[in-house]
């Protein structure tokens, strides 16, 4: 018996609506991580790119546990001295609170050039 490979021909692709309202941030990222890699399907090949596409709602309405709200800081820096820039989560919800939930999936995410384009946000297709 050989074993099965996914080509990029022959993977289908579905477009999944996650409904964030209520959910814990890092499961609901772990959850839509696996989706994104296709890790729950049966026809996973870790070198090409089977997974599902995923559509986010709700992304303001996430919950997470303890005082992460005031005590989770986002960090970026400019690339200059005294550039470094810090936002909590409370802040980055009022702001952004879809890219609250893309930071955690791309930390869930290997760090290699087929991760970063399940990551990129794809055009939605309309079928006729």
């Amino acid at each position: 018996m050989k074993t099965y490979v996914a080509t990029p021909s022959d993977r289908q692709r579905d477009w999944l609506i996650v409904d964030a309202a209520g959910q814990t941030l890092g499961r609901l990222a772990t959850q839509i991580a696996d989706a994104l890699r296709g890790k729950r399907k049966p026809t996973y090949t870790p070198h090409i790119d089977t997974g599902d596409f995923v559509v986010v709602i709700n992304a303001e309405k996430i919950s997470v546990t303890g005082n992460k709200l005031e005590d989770k800081l986002y960090r970026r820096h400019s690339g200059y001295p005294g550039g470094l820039k810090t936002r909590t989560l409370n802040d980055m919800l009022e702001r952004r609170p879809e890219e609250v939930i893309r930071i955690a999936v791309k930390g869930m995410l290997p760090r290699n050039r087929l991760a970063r384009k399940q990551l990129k946000p794809q055009p939605m297709e309309t079928k006729s």
